[in-house]
């Protein structure tokens, strides 16, 4: 098998693979909200050390795994230990439950990326009601971005209970969207090395850009201040900790399989451990270079609101009260306010509702994440910009290259396993392993694109691979270091490289690093068990914003079954392993 074995045709490529499989959405709309959250700048000083403890060594044992076995997840772990092959089905379980929900997020970036054609862009404006006398509620009540979000583009049902029909025009993005996967995995090494050049570079071209174009904007300084203003009150916040070390394990994408499947093909010589403190660092880069791209952007934004805010308040001061234009000012608004309530107390009293508190700081404050960060905030103030449908465009193609990169890797942990097993490859050729795959993915895929889609695109988000890859990566640790042998693998890593193992490197994977999972594992049970009944975010039409609710029972039990399915392969697999060897071992005790 060694022998026939693609390999990538430069360790370049192997590079390119891993950083554009590392660097994905979460360093654009996950990274910048923790730092929002946690003490802006101070934030780095955990996330810092968790990449030191956690991050890079698990990256390296995956990778050196990969290497040294130079099979998939599932041939990997058969290797080191025949009862750990659930270790790898679990691997491509939680990277087939990924690659279903995940490739939407492209299917709406593709959606988004149509639009931003249109002049002007279809979300900067409120569309009119069906009298034709003034704008849709529904989108005066929210905002014309949210509205173009909820009702445009998921055309959202009001509970996850009212399934609704599939919403063709997003189901066709979907299509799309898998097809340019499809075309991008066809040859394998082949054709992913060459893709992967494109996917990890271009979207350092748009940030680039967009970083220059924020920095010129009206408050961008609002925003850059915000973050990096540091509140060292926050490092004695255990969730501070708690989340950096959980953005370094998804950020590097720890568990999956998809490491070990990129490492697989390289050639066994290759220096893993260089390739490792390569990737760790350039992604880590990338979150900040991100964050400093988006508080820009987000200071920008907060600014227009703010003085938005206050512009409407001026404007019906001097209506209500007839003053002269441009008596009222920005300046001079907190005395005249003090004056008119004082003079005109009966007036006042009654415009007083009316007067919405304008405040920067809360305009900054308001922490927002994932398809709200990327779909709400982005298009907020991207229609503020001039020439917005260039913005437009340029930003939803980084969003496109960001998510393709990170299928690549989703899609490589589940066809090397397949592609390895010499039952499935007999019957099929790899490309019609791969096109199955994708065309499943994309059936089950579909479900997103209801009505009731996006609420089950968040509990596959938000359930479907954490706890499950906590377990996995320890399972993983644990199997190297005391059933595999951490002086063997040593020194097979030595064979391969030629460098010793550094003290580092065994202090980390022998203790450090599968405590800090120890340690996440509890905190994620716990949190769950004080959290009680899980709830969602509903759209409410009516009000214009979202709403909480429990989870029905039907969904409590899918997610049960989603952590389920995936974290019992490990056990189930090491049952089935000793039971079949127990019954081999009472054939040949018979026949003797």
């Amino acid at each position: 098998m060694d022998e026939a074995r693609p390999l990538w045709a430069t360790p370049l490529q192997f590079v390119f693979a891993c950083i554009s499989y590392a660097v994905g959405l979460g360093n654009v709309w996950r990274f910048p909200y923790l730092c929002q959250m946690y003490g802006g700048g101070s934030f780095l000083v955990p996330y810092i050390i968790m990449l030191a403890v956690e991050g890079m060594p698990l990256l390296y044992l995956e990778l050196a795994v990969g290497q040294r076995m130079r099979q998939g997840s599932i041939g990997a772990w058969r290797t080191i230990s025949p009862y750990l092959s659930g270790v790898g089905v679990a691997s491509v379980v939680v990277s087939f439950f990924l690659s279903m929900y995940y490739n939407v997020i492209n299917a709406w970036a593709f959606w988004y990326l149509f639009h931003s054609f249109q002049d002007p862009l279809p979300w900067s404006v409120c569309p009119l009601n069906g009298n034709r006398t003034g704008y849709d509620e529904e989108c005066e009540k929210a905002s014309s971005t949210q509205y173009f979000w909820y009702r445009k583009t998921l055309n959202i049902s009001p509970s996850i209970q009212e399934s609704g029909a599939v919403q063709w025009e997003p189901a066709l993005c979907l299509i799309l969207a898998w097809l340019l996967v499809y075309l991008c995995i066809l040859r394998g090494t082949e054709s992913t090395g060459k893709v992967v050049y494109f996917t990890a570079l271009l979207p350092y071209c748009v940030l680039m850009i967009y970083l220059v174009r924020g920095l010129t904007l009206h408050g961008a300084t609002n925003g850059l201040a915000y973050m990096f203003t540091p509140k060292m009150e926050q490092l004695a916040n255990p969730k501070a900790w708690i989340n950096a070390a959980t953005q370094i394990f998804f950020s590097l994408g720890l568990g999956f399989g998809s490491l070990i499947a990129f490492a697989s093909y390289n050639e066994p010589s290759n220096d893993c451990q260089k390739h490792t403190v390569i990737v760790s660092i350039i992604n880590s880069s990338t979150s900040i270079f991100a964050s400093v791209v988006t508080f820009s952007i987000y200071g920008f934004k907060a600014t227009f609101n703010y003085e938005s805010c206050l512009n409407k308040v001026i404007l019906l001061l001097t209506n209500s009260f007839d003053l002269e234009d441009g008596f009222l000012t920005v300046s001079n608004l907190e005395e005249v306010k003090s004056y008119l309530a004082s003079a005109y107390p009966s007036k006042y009293s009654e415009v007083f509702p009316q007067i919405k508190n304008c405040s920067l700081e809360s305009e900054l404050e308001t922490a927002v994440q994932g398809t709200g960060l990327a779909f709400i905030v982005y298009t907020e103030a991207i229609k503020n910009m001039e020439v917005s449908q260039l913005w437009s465009v340029l930003y939803f193609f980084m969003l496109l290259m960001l998510g393709i990169g990170s299928m690549l890797g989703n899609t490589a942990a589940i066809l090397t396993p397949l592609t390895d097993s010499k039952v499935i490859s007999s019957y099929l050729p790899k490309e019609a392993i791969s096109g199955l795959v994708c065309l499943v993915n994309c059936a089950i895929g579909l479900v997103f694109t209801m009505e009731a889609g996006n609420y089950w695109f968040d509990i596959f988000n938000d359930y479907a691979a954490t706890l499950s890859l906590l377990l996995i990566v320890l399972v993983e640790t644990v199997a190297v270091c005391y059933l595999y042998g951490l002086r063997r693998f040593e020194s097979d890593l030595k064979a391969m490289t030629g460098h010793a193992l550094n003290w580092y490197w065994k202090a980390m994977w022998g203790g450090v690093s599968p405590l800090l999972i120890i340690s996440l594992f509890v905190f994620y049970l716990s949190d769950y068990i004080i959290t009680g009944t899980l709830q969602y975010q509903a759209w409410d039409a009516s009000q214009g914003q979202l709403v909480t609710k429990d989870y029905p029972p039907y969904a409590l039990a899918i997610i049960g079954l989603l952590v389920a399915s995936s974290t019992m392969c490990i056990p189930l697999g090491a049952l089935g392993t000793f039971i079949v060897r127990h019954l081999k071992r009472g054939d040949t005790a018979s026949v003797a």
